[in-house]
């Protein structure tokens, strides 16, 4: 995660660095080299996200990239967004990031959770699978991602997730994908979470800006500190409005998407959400300098 990089843009090597002297941990060192057990626990995943996605950022930024006209990140990938639009700065982000996995890590640890993908179902049929499974009492469980091209994301305790699921398949769901993860996000089980971040955030240094950020909680344009600072810290047990983020700005005009960071999930889902835009990855630094030379050329 973030190696192509790190070995070939002084602006990536930086960003890594600086976060490592933040941390007081080799970050850098477990973005590139894992292990891959170590990347899959929240702790550490939401931070190296958040540092590949800003290293990514700025390795644009010296290639003279476009910059953009708005901004969306999904779920934890909204802090980069903000970074990007200029709300705050990366080592505010880092700070309000790192304590966000602690937060939602501990109130993991302490309600077991879990989260599933429902595929081949209308939107409203799987909130009212989620609605069906509670009035029986199979326990919490909410509607997590919205991601579109047919993928609902749930998220709750195993007992509300599981009869969920059973219940999807009986209204026609094609395909229920368990994920492995360690917590239930994006569900209320992690309200406690909320409060602690809504006070985090409260605390940090945030501006107004003028590049919008699309947030995940309204899938509406925010550019004030104050309405960043809300929906920062209540995206934490809300749903990921991804399909209608992606939807207003389509409807806005908006005919050019680049993920900012590791991987091609966001870029895949772009495909199906958006098929007539120009949809590009910019993890690696031939993507980012293909995206920057197309700026040069018009």
């Amino acid at each position: 995660m973030g190696g192509d990089l790190y070995a070939h843009s002084e602006a990536a090597r930086n960003v890594f660095d600086e976060a490592d002297e933040l941390l007081g941990t080799k970050i850098s060192s477990i973005c590139r080299f894992g292990p891959e057990e170590t990347l899959k626990e929240t702790l550490y995943t939401q931070p190296a996200i958040f540092v590949c996605s800003v290293a990514t950022l700025r390795v644009l930024e010296s290639l003279g990239a476009p910059k953009p006209q708005a901004v969306a990140g999904h779920s934890i990938g909204e802090y980069a967004a903000c970074v990007a639009a200029g709300a705050f700065d990366f080592a505010t982000g880092l700070h309000l990031v790192n304590r966000r996995a602690q937060e939602m890590h501990r109130t993991s640890v302490a309600s077991e959770g879990a989260m599933a993908a429902v595929l081949g179902l209308e939107p409203d049929a799987v909130v009212e699978a989620c609605q069906a499974a509670e009035l029986e009492g199979a326990g919490i469980v909410d509607a997590a991602n919205f991601n579109g091209g047919g993928q609902v994301v749930i998220s709750g305790t195993p007992g509300g997730v599981a009869r969920a699921s059973e219940i999807a398949k009986e209204r026609g769901a094609k395909k229920i994908v368990e994920l492995k993860v360690s917590g239930a996000f994006h569900s209320r089980l992690m309200t406690p979470a909320v409060r602690s971040m809504a006070v985090e955030l409260e605390k940090a240094a945030i501006a107004d800006i003028t590049i919008p950020v699309v947030a995940n909680l309204t899938a509406e344009y925010e550019t004030t500190a104050a309405d960043i600072r809300i929906n920062l810290a209540a995206q934490i047990d809300h749903s990921v409005r991804w399909e209608q983020s992606i939807q207003r700005l389509s409807a806005d005009g908006f005919d050019t998407f680049v993920e900012v960071g590791h991987g091609t999930v966001l870029s895949k889902m772009m495909k199906r959400l958006a098929p007539d835009a120009f949809v590009i990855s910019a993890g690696t630094m031939e993507e980012a300098q293909a995206f920057a030379a197309r700026g040069e050329n018009g």
